[in-house]
């Protein structure tokens, strides 16, 4: 597989839009012309949010959309620079480098794809299903979350996918329990190509080992602190069946059967 990635750089974002859009979790859009052109599905932005010595090093987001000039984040508060974020306002710039990492791609032939997307999983997803639909690919989604109001971009989804298919904790929406219970069965009837899934760990695990019971390739975005993004510090490594990879510059994204999810098959440790 050739590497067309953009080549990363700095930009200075304006945020148009900061909003709420579920308990924690929010929506920025930021004005980003030259990384909102050159970004692909699956890959991500490196944002330093404030200026002072809580902020020397950026955070890391999934880029959810990208269009006219702008990217769409979803972003879930969880500690000082993500609330931070949640309090900044329209006309704030913020420093920014993307497009960053290796995002999803579409094997040739594929014509049906199960995208799974549990809770904040759904962050990587919205330029994904949308570049399937460019495709002609028909695309079924599994789409988990503690309760109904958490099942992030519902409206983007519904619309791009030829087939939804919900599953909350508390049985709010859809199937009362966890997307899990979804997947395999969509697996062994639907027959898909090829399946994209990011979400927890647990979850992310459990589809990994469904599809490759099922015999169908899968890809999964794998969440690490990423601390230079750029592959210099080492904050991010993943355990592969080829060696130890960095997911900021190898991944976020990865071929699911490369992935050595137990520490223990470490073809390094000990060296």
């Amino acid at each position: 597989m050739s590497d067309t990635r953009q080549r990363p750089a700095t930009e200075h974002a304006t945020i148009v839009a900061n909003e709420r859009v579920a308990e924690g979790v929010g929506m920025v859009v930021l004005d980003a012309p030259r990384t909102a052109a050159a970004i692909a599905p699956g890959q991500f932005v490196h944002l330093r949010i404030a200026e002072g010595a809580d902020f020397i090093l950026r955070r890391p987001f999934s880029v959810y959309r990208a269009e006219a000039g702008r990217l769409e984040i979803l972003y879930q508060v969880v500690g000082r620079g993500t609330r931070v974020l949640a309090e900044a306002a329209p006309g704030v710039v913020m420093d920014l480098i993307g497009p960053l990492g290796r995002g999803w791609w579409v094997p040739e032939g594929v014509a049906h794809a199960l995208v799974v997307a549990g809770g904040l999983g759904a962050a990587p997803m919205g330029m994904l299903v949308e570049e399937l639909a460019r495709l002609g690919v028909a695309t079924t989604l599994a789409h988990g979350a503690p309760t109904a109001d958490r099942l992030l971009a519902r409206d983007l989804f519904e619309a791009t996918c030829r087939r939804t298919e919900v599953a909350t904790d508390d049985g709010s929406a859809g199937t009362c329990g966890f997307v899990t219970a979804l997947t395999d069965g969509l697996m062994r009837k639907a027959r898909p190509d090829v399946v994209y899934v990011c979400g927890p760990e647990p979850m992310q695990r459990i589809v990994v080992a469904q599809a490759a019971a099922a015999g169908i390739p899968c890809q999964v975005s794998l969440e690490r602190l990423m601390a230079c993004g750029v592959g210099a510090c080492l904050s991010c490594v993943v355990t592969t069946v080829n060696g130890r990879k960095r997911a900021c510059v190898d991944g976020p994204v990865f071929d699911a059967a490369e992935v050595l999810w137990d520490p223990s098959e470490d073809p390094e440790a000990g060296e």
